[in-house]
């Protein structure tokens, strides 16, 4: 049995290299820019008006003679000569021959004739070519979050597919016999099957969308079968239950038959005592506890970093931060915790029902309170290390 920091050594040696993949500029929110970007334009790519005014071809008296309209996206030009304008509107190109947008709220027009309230400066309310960015200019760097805004931004100036990390695939294997689905009858020695549909939705709050759930009886064929199926659609693997001693539980002996390399097999916590980390090439497995709350104790601190790592982000393992503790608190374990926890005015206060089957107070928690195994006292203000979830 190792400890939690030899785990988290092990993944962090053991992981696959980066996948880089080109997806459309729709596809990308959520995923890591692989290369960076450079701008193919000048944004604005024309001299563009600020507002809903009027162009001027300036000259030294407050009357203009209007000669005409230029609307967004019209594209005929327009040659001023000085005490000329044209109306114009925001977004609009302003001609080459003007050198200023007065705004519509500024002036009094009656016919052709424009009527300002006061001299109007060379460039006012006219954007530069290239005042957001120039052809030639670093766009977004290698390394980028792509949130909409960005995706906005490339989308402004052109792109239409740009190169990611591609975000892996994951599979989540459920076994268990004892296990029916919500909405059938509950027979005797049976309970819901909660696992599967958590560990989606946890993924898919994280913005991993490609998951796929397969059931597995307790039977070795089958469940070797469906593991084998897993590895060979996702990049990663996620088992729940089956990986202890008991007679009926066959995933070690699977993932041994389809030749996954052990990385490291139970670790010195609680819950998640019984973790299995392994990789098979390029996947990696990992054969979570089947009691519900030690199940996603897991996948937040073990593969939910593995998953940010795999898309390309700058992440690791010891993603812990301190904060104060809100209360007395006595450890008396052998074995590390993690204690469920609600983060509230920069304090962490632990949470009751702590027990591993329990999903009832980690509904309520917003992070998770690690203390190293032994017997002493945590005070109130104490630092502890929360993993915020």
């Amino acid at each position: 049995m190792i400890s939690v920091p030899e785990a988290f050594s092990i993944l962090e040696h053991n992981l696959p290299v980066l996948q880089e993949v080109e997806i459309s500029l729709f596809q990308a929110r959520k995923h890591i820019l692989a290369q960076s970007l450079m701008s193919p334009i000048n944004m604005p790519p024309f001299r563009q008006s600020a507002m809903d005014g009027y162009a001027l071809c300036l000259h030294d008296a407050l009357v203009y003679v209007i000669v005409g309209e230029i609307k967004a996206g019209d594209s005929h030009l327009v040659n001023l000569i000085p005490g000329q304008a044209v109306k114009i509107f925001t977004g609009a190109a302003v001609p080459d021959s003007a050198q200023a947008v007065i705004q519509i709220e500024k002036v009094a027009a009656n016919g052709t004739q424009l009527l300002l309230d006061e001299l109007v400066a060379p460039e006012t309310n006219v954007r530069p070519i290239g005042e957001q960015i120039s052809a030639g200019d670093l766009a977004l760097q290698k390394g980028t979050l792509l949130n909409a805004a960005a995706i906005g931004f490339l989308a402004g100036l052109g792109f239409t597919k740009i190169p990611v990390y591609k975000k892996p695939k994951v599979g989540i294997v459920v076994t268990g016999n004892e296990l029916s689905k919500a909405g059938t009858p509950l027979e005797y020695g049976k309970v819901y099957e909660s696992n599967g549909i958590m560990l989606q939705s946890a993924l898919i709050d994280a913005f991993y969308d490609e998951v796929t759930i397969y059931e597995v009886n307790d039977d070795f064929e089958n469940t070797k079968n469906k593991l084998n199926e897993a590895l060979t659609a996702n990049d990663v693997v996620l088992v729940s239950g089956g990986i202890s001693v008991g007679d009926y539980d066959f995933v070690a002996r699977a993932l041994k038959d389809l030749q996954v390399e052990t990385l490291f097999y139970k670790v010195n916590q609680k819950p998640g005592k019984p973790l299995f980390a392994g990789k098979l090439n390029n996947k990696v497995v990992f054969a979570l506890p089947g009691n519900p709350a030690a199940c996603l104790t897991c996948f937040y601190v073990y593969v939910l970093p593995t998953l940010t790592i795999l898309s390309g982000a700058e992440a690791n393992y010891q993603q812990a931060v301190l904060l104060p503790l809100a209360h007395d608190y006595e450890v008396k374990n052998t074995r590390s915790q993690f204690l469920k926890a609600s983060i509230n005015n920069g304090e962490a206060e632990i949470l009751t029902h702590q027990n591993s089957s329990m999903l009832n107070s980690f509904s309520v928690s917003n992070g998770l309170v690690y203390v190293s195994h032994g017997h002493y006292e945590l005070k109130k203000g104490d630092k502890v290390e929360v993993y915020l979830l």
